[in-house]
């Protein structure tokens, strides 16, 4: 059963009400990507970390020093997806640990979010792509019931997607992120949001008016200001 065959992501049941097949053997998951997740198979990252921890259902698992599954809280309001991990994730075991990382702490801090508080962080693929390229579209399909799983769990109101991959993987969007960062995309009461990735904002220093890290302080403040007005509601 393909990953697209599987029960649709913005059809989830809410956190752990779903269940997988009774006769379905949860330890075969690891093995190969052939092998689908079902929807409820996982009731906390801990679980989901073990079987990532000796995953290969991709080519990626073969060269991983630690799966990096997540960082921040399981009651988050808002998700941050990325791409994959980098050498510092994969030494640490935990995404967005790097100078990218320290980035992305600075931007949510400053309207007044706490990263290990406010958001559930984590990545398309779990383990790193080699010299840190952009995972493929076959590993990215393969590690795919993990995120849907995380959704599930966190089952945030907001996702911020960091990179093509997360945009193309949860939303089908093949545009560049340039192209379609800072806009809404609400879709059964998730509200998505592409946003550029801290790593591109670290190689474009400049705070002019117009350029990235300008345009990511106004989104950030959009951000914030959705979830004053969710919470509010």
């Amino acid at each position: 059963m393909a990953t697209e065959d599987q029960i649709s992501l913005f059809n989830l049941p809410a956190t752990n009400e779903a269940q997988p097949p009774k006769d379905f053997d949860p330890e075969q998951i690891p093995t190969s990507a052939k092998v689908p997740i079902p929807a409820g198979t996982y009731q906390t990252m801990e679980q989901m970390l073990a079987h990532c921890s000796r995953c290969f259902r991709c080519d990626l698992g073969q060269n991983r020093k630690n799966a990096v599954i997540s960082r921040g809280s399981v009651q988050a309001p808002i998700m941050i997806v990325g791409e994959g991990p980098g050498q510092n994730e994969d030494e640490q075991g935990k995404p967005f640990v790097g100078k990218s990382g320290q980035l992305l702490d600075k931007i949510l801090a400053s309207v007044n979010l706490v990263a290990e508080e406010d958001v559930f962080i984590c990545n398309v693929v779990k383990c790193r792509p080699p010299e840190n390229r952009t995972p493929t579209t076959e590993e990215a399909e393969a590690c795919k019931g993990y995120l849907l799983e995380q959704i599930r769990i966190v089952n945030p109101k907001i996702i911020l997607l960091t990179g093509a991959t997360a945009l193309k993987g949860l939303l089908g969007i093949k545009q560049g992120i340039t192209k379609v960062r800072g806009q809404w995309i609400e879709q059964d009461d998730r509200f998505y949001m592409p946003i550029f990735h801290p790593a591109y904002l670290l190689r474009n220093q400049s705070r002019e008016r117009g350029q990235p890290k300008w345009l990511m302080w106004q989104d950030i403040q959009a951000v914030k200001t959705k979830l004053d007005e969710l919470r509010a509601g």
